[in-house]
């Protein structure tokens, strides 16, 4: 399976593509851990996380550890595949039984695919909420820029649909029929009602003064950066005026646009997407990233 997978593996994405300009943008940490908790609402990646991962002793740790290579199987150019390669070969001996007996395995095509299309939404819906509005071509050239991509895995590709309009489809049935509140997902997000877990290194007078309106916050982009789907499933409370406080943070972040190019580079972008337009400039390849085009 992944033999011929490796052998299609086509050219990287490079700095004239929309998925350079936006995955590695800051403003994509305001959409919260969308990503993440709808990866873990399908079950057999639920069932893999909950059996193999040390998601639960240390959650954050674990966050932490993905983001990079997921990062550079974008942005590193020539060694993106290599970097897609090892991430999924992370994933090898992350199989087992689901509790109705059936098996799961994560590089199972559909499974491994779902990971991806999450990281693929999470950008859509981070770019039209904080930064711009993207038009239905915008639209397509990035879902077929996200084909590109995952094929750095080198995992098959039989379960990616053919085009935007089948990647709407697929996401419909995914998010109606196939995702469920799994004990995985719903431990994701326990600090939305329980609080975040008390830093060891935080004495815990201070930690009672502060974490009020850290936890307010957190529950504020947490929840407001889900799909209904995932509020409903989840048993998630976000009420009519949650969600006209969340339309006008995020209306205060894209007309923040106008001067967001006017930043240092190290603000606006993450260190694995500035690594990349280093490169790229050094290569004579890109301007500021900023300035190739008006966010």
């Amino acid at each position: 399976m992944t033999d011929e997978a490796d052998a299609r593996t086509p050219a990287p994405l490079g700095p004239g593509s929309l998925t350079w300009r936006y995955f590695g943008d800051t403003r994509m940490i305001l959409v919260g851990p969308r990503a993440g908790v709808l990866q873990n609402m399908l079950p057999a990646l639920g069932q893999g996380v909950l059996d193999h991962s040390v998601f639960f002793a240390e959650t954050f740790a674990r966050v932490k550890r993905s983001a990079g290579p997921i990062l550079d199987t974008v942005y590193g150019g020539e060694r993106s595949a290599a970097t897609g390669r090892r991430v999924r070969d992370y994933h090898r001996e992350i199989k087992g039984e689901m509790p109705d007996g059936s098996r799961y395995h994560a590089l199972d095509p559909e499974t491994y695919y779902w990971a991806h299309a999450t990281f693929l939404d999470n950008m859509l819906y981070g770019v039209e909420t904080f930064i711009r509005p993207l038009g239905e071509d915008d639209k397509r050239r990035i879902y077929e820029e996200s084909k590109t991509w995952f094929r750095m895995y080198g995992v098959s590709d039989r379960a990616m649909p053919d085009d935007w309009e089948a990647f709407q489809s697929y996401w419909k049935r995914m998010l109606d029929e196939e995702i469920v509140a799994h004990r995985t997902a719903r431990y994701g997000v326990g600090y939305v009602t329980k609080g975040l877990p008390a830093p060891r290194k935080v004495p815990a007078p201070v930690w009672r003064a502060v974490s009020p309106p850290l936890n307010a916050a957190a529950r504020f982009i947490t929840v407001g950066g889900m799909h209904p789907r995932m509020r409903e499933l989840l048993d998630l409370p976000w009420s009519a005026a949650d969600e006209r406080r969340h339309r006008r943070f995020a209306a205060a972040v894209r007309a923040a646009g106008r001067v967001w190019p006017l930043l240092p580079e190290a603000v606006r972008y993450l260190p694995p997407a500035r690594r990349a337009f280093r490169r790229a400039r050094r290569a004579g390849a890109v301007q500021e990233p900023e300035r190739m085009r008006a966010s």
